[in-house]
């Protein structure tokens, strides 16, 4: 039942998978269910709400990445929406960042047992390693989902990405004021707006956004600014 439940979900979005992905889905379920007995994961664990919340959610910004991209998902938690859009494009080059070192234990257990090829999985903060050369403007797209509010998000994602390159903000329905009151930040770090798409997850009537940036020029050095300080003081 439950796989006729997520190819009917898939369908829904137009979105296909091979046998082998969805097994590696079924896989991460099971695993996200088990090891969040042990450890604080995720507050979502009903089977459909996974398949819905996490597994189709993280999947629908694949229409935006082209294949072989190379991907950061900063604040990646259990790995959403990282790990699926990695199952998706097997060939990406896929860093997952994150800065509670617990919930890297998890993603480094499940990347190995879907035998993932070219993923990094690295403990710290964003605002560390997007001044450090080895990531700083390495990066076609930086993802994230629901990490913090526009105007510090941006400025952790847009240092990591290459001009020319995108960002994609997975945010919820109240995101028109989110993106008025960080319109300056975003010019500052280098990019610019270029498309809010508008999406329903199914049987869910809250209407979701994804917002998509391109860095037209590079980030100034003095960004990102210090570990706590674009949170504090977001970017005006």
């Amino acid at each position: 039942m439950e796989n006729n439940y997520f190819n009917n979900l898939l369908k829904d979005v137009n979105i296909e998978l091979n046998n082998k992905q969805l097994k590696q889905f079924e896989e991460v379920k099971l695993e996200l269910i088990e090891w969040n007995k042990k450890i604080n994961l995720t507050r979502i664990t009903d089977d459909k709400d996974i398949y819905i919340k996490h597994f189709i959610d993280s999947l629908l910004p694949c229409k935006y990445i082209k294949e072989n991209s190379k991907i950061i998902d900063v604040g990646t938690g259990a790995g959403f929406p990282g790990i699926p859009i990695k199952i998706f494009f097997e060939n990406c080059e896929m860093t997952l960042l994150d800065s509670i070192n617990k919930k890297l234990v998890y993603l480094n257990d499940i990347a190995k047992k879907l035998e993932l090829k070219k993923i990094n999985i690295i403990h710290g903060r964003a605002e560390d390693f997007g001044q450090n050369k080895e990531y700083r403007e390495k990066f076609d797209i930086a993802i994230s989902r629901a990490v913090a509010n526009m105007g510090t998000l941006v400025e952790y994602l847009i240092p990591f990405v290459k001009k020319n390159g995108i960002i994609i903000c997975m945010k919820g329905p109240n995101v028109l004021e989110e993106i008025e009151e960080s319109k300056s930040a975003i010019d500052i770090l280098g990019g610019k707006i270029e498309e809010i798409i508008k999406y329903k997850l199914p049987s869910i009537e809250i209407e979701y956004n994804l917002v998509i940036i391109r860095k037209v020029k590079t980030t100034p050095s003095k960004y990102p600014r210090k570990a706590g300080t674009p949170s504090e003081k977001p970017l005006k």
